[in-house]
């Protein structure tokens, strides 16, 4: 179940990621974790990503976000990326961070980064089937103590335990393929990815990423 729903299903891709990391020893809360998984599943076989036609051109804009220390067992924080061109949903991460981050700043700061690896890559994707270069993409932050990392090489000296690939959005800024800007946290799609989250909360983001009731919108075009 794993791969088939990270892939096609972002409302699932946080949730599937966090029991997984159980596969080895899980217990009898893991189990009753994944039961409440497939009946979720079961209720929303009918819903999907909708993607509409989008008139004029359309642009990739990037989400990141982060958790802080959400891992229980590691104190790892969880990260979680969202790519959008125009409207549409077309790429999304939720991952488990490889080093322990020391502050919620750091831990922003490192889903950042890699979000930056994915932008570029999609970029270029998009650029190849354009036959032209792409705009710089946007990435929008919640956090503006990491922006102020991530746009100031010597903002202060606890950056400098921070290994050196995860400053890899430094040069993505300097050399303009990247523009990072900050979003309110009420607007910060990329929630979704990080953490277990209210009902209301979680159906708000599952909807402002895309997901509908497929046979409604089938229903609405016949």
């Amino acid at each position: 179940m794993q791969r088939p729903t990270m892939e096609h299903r972002q409302d699932l891709a946080f949730s599937i990621g966090y029991v997984s990391r159980f596969m080895q020893r899980p217990t009898m809360e893991h189990r009753q974790a994944v039961k409440r998984i497939i009946r979720y599943v079961a209720g929303t076989l009918d819903h999907g990503l909708y993607y509409p036609r989008c008139p004029g051109e359309a642009h990739l804009v990037g989400y990141s976000d982060s958790d802080h220390g959400g891992d229980i067992d590691t104190s790892k924080s969880t990260s979680g990326i969202l790519f959008f061109l125009g409207k549409c949903l077309v790429s999304w991460q939720s991952v488990k961070q490889q080093v322990v981050a020391l502050s919620s700043c750091e831990a922003e700061y490192i889903a950042a980064s890699t979000a930056s690896t994915q932008a570029l890559w999609l970029a270029r994707l998009l650029g190849d089937l354009l036959g032209r270069d792409t705009e710089a993409v946007e990435l929008r932050v919640d956090s503006k103590s990491a922006l102020a990392l991530a746009k100031n090489p010597v903002f202060h000296e606890r950056s400098k335990h921070i290994r050196l690939r995860f400053h890899f959005i430094r040069d993505c800024l300097d050399e303009g393929s990247i523009k990072a800007c900050y979003i309110n946290t009420k607007d910060q799609l990329a929630d979704l990815l990080t953490k277990p989250l209210g009902r209301i909360k979680f159906l708000e983001l599952r909807s402002r990423t895309g997901m509908v009731q497929l046979s409604h919108k089938t229903t609405h075009k016949t």
